[in-house]
């Protein structure tokens, strides 16, 4: 590289990065063999201990020996040993490696520059996360650094055909975004659509990781509330998502696996499913089911028994109010359902040491003064409670804030319409199901939609799956 060449890259790296303005972007000039070396980097980044035990190395070359080095790669063959190294010549990619935490080496009379990886991020400990608590299984989770996750992934798939490929989304974040397969077992049309799907991304940002990607992916109405991927933070139940053939999204600074394609029945099934016997983990299966039916029709149900609607057996009738209220049922349980999603929001936003204080006033407002105001009947609290309660079993909090939008709207064709709205409802959500896509164009209802018996009995039913003969082969 010519001596003005060499000025352009200097002047190009002093023009483009805040040197001397941010304190974390440093520029260090050394003599290596008597030839001017300019080092680029990013505190924070930087492994300091490492470069200082290169730097040891490289200052012992000789005049004469750096003489022979007539090029980036002939320099790297004789005096970096280091594994991670690279050359470029590309100064947009250049800054692309350096503001990912790379380090950056130009040396005077080398058309190339040398990209050094001597990175270390913060990271927080691998532990199991708050969502997905196990009883049995392992207890590691995802952390926000995407190589650490494709790791963890990787410790528990050892086949040469495990494949992440890496993109770089958003012109301002330049957010490291990669795709995770398994070669030969995954579907090449979904491989595609997905590869398309990013490809065509044209954000400035991913300003929230995981969920601005989707977003930006999908194309769907914002009043369909069904979630159209699902999520995890489990290394474990990546891997078994991807030795059945599909696909997972993992995005730098989330801890958050995005796993496709997804239909309904997937986030029937959770992680303990799996860690306990056959029988045990059916029964588990089983609860989940019935509370995700009694989350979407209790509150509608009771209030069509409670209004005469449908008949009910005279032993249940205790369960109906036998004085007047002030308050209509159909309100009193729309009320109740903004007050327990705002006791939600209010316990996210409490720290640990208050938690008790909130419990007590949440108790008090939807306890016994409550009922002595006349706001609400014992059975509508009843009936929330149990909803509450039920809802906590759905893994899936996107799918469970989903299914709580359709019990609000069959609740609304109760009470204006009755039996007739609270059936016409039903059907207006059943073709919402219908007509809603996942990421890759399949059906949200497969494989009810189109019917197959033996892979729906498999989501519906803990089974002992055989394995794969695409993997056997």
């Amino acid at each position: 590289m010519e001596k003005n060449k060499f000025d352009d890259y200097v002047g190009f790296f002093r023009k483009t990065l805040p040197i001397g303005q941010s304190f974390d972007v440093g520029e260090r000039n050394v003599l290596i063999g008597g030839k001017e070396v300019y080092m680029y980097y990013v505190e924070g980044f930087f492994k300091s201990e490492v470069m200082e035990r290169i730097f040891s190395v490289l200052f012992q070359i000789s005049k004469s020996e750096m003489e022979k080095r007539k090029n980036a790669s002939d320099f790297i063959k004789h005096h970096l040993p280091y594994m991670q190294t690279r050359i470029e010549k590309n100064t947009d990619k250049m800054i692309q490696a350096l503001l990912s935490g790379l380090t950056v080496i130009i040396v005077d009379g080398y058309e190339d520059a040398i990209i050094m990886d001597l990175r270390t991020y913060p990271v927080r400990s691998v532990e199991e996360p708050e969502k997905e608590k196990s009883l049995r299984g392992p207890k590691d989770g995802l952390v926000e650094t995407i190589l650490f996750n494709t790791a963890m992934i990787r410790r528990r798939i050892r086949d040469p055909r495990l494949v992440f490929e890496m993109y770089t989304i958003g012109t301002i974040s330049k957010t490291d975004v990669s795709i995770g397969y398994i070669k030969g077992l995954v579907d090449e049309k979904s491989l595609d659509r997905i590869r398309d799907k990013i490809g065509k991304i044209r954000q400035d940002t991913l300003t929230v990781g995981d969920q601005s990607l989707v977003e930006a992916m999908g194309q769907s109405y914002w009043l369909n509330p069904f979630p159209k991927v699902r999520y995890t933070q489990r290394p474990d139940v990546v891997a078994a998502h991807l030795t059945e053939g599909k696909l997972v999204v993992l995005v730098d600074n989330s801890p958050t696996a995005i796993m496709i394609p997804t239909s309904i029945f997937d986030f029937l099934q959770d992680t303990d499913d799996y860690y306990f016997p056959l029988l045990t983990g059916n029964f588990l299966r089983f609860l989940r089911v019935f509370n995700m039916i009694a989350v979407v029709f209790l509150t509608p149900v009771y209030l069509l028994f409670a209004e005469s609607e449908l008949p009910l057996h005279p032993r249940l009738e205790f369960f109906i109010p036998d004085e007047g209220y002030a308050i209509p049922l159909f309100a009193q349980f729309l009320l109740l359902e903004f007050a327990i999603d705002a006791l939600k929001l209010a316990s996210l936003s409490t720290p640990n040491s208050m938690g008790m204080s909130l419990s007590v006033i949440g108790a008090l407002i939807l306890g016994q003064f409550a009922v002595d105001s006349g706001w609400f009947i014992p059975q509508t609290i009843l009936c929330m409670a149990a909803l509450a309660l039920a809802g906590f079993t759905q893994p899936s909090i996107e799918l469970g804030y989903a299914l709580k939008f359709m019990r609000v709207f069959i609740l609304i064709g109760c009470a204006i319409l009755g039996l007739w709205g609270a059936i016409i409802t039903v059907i207006i959500n059943f073709i919402i199901l219908v007509r809603t896509k996942n990421l890759v164009g399949g059906s949200y209802l497969y494989p009810l939609i189109p019917f197959e018996w033996e892979t729906l009995r498999k989501l519906l039913f803990r089974t002992r799956k055989p394995l794969n003969e695409k993997m056997a082969k």
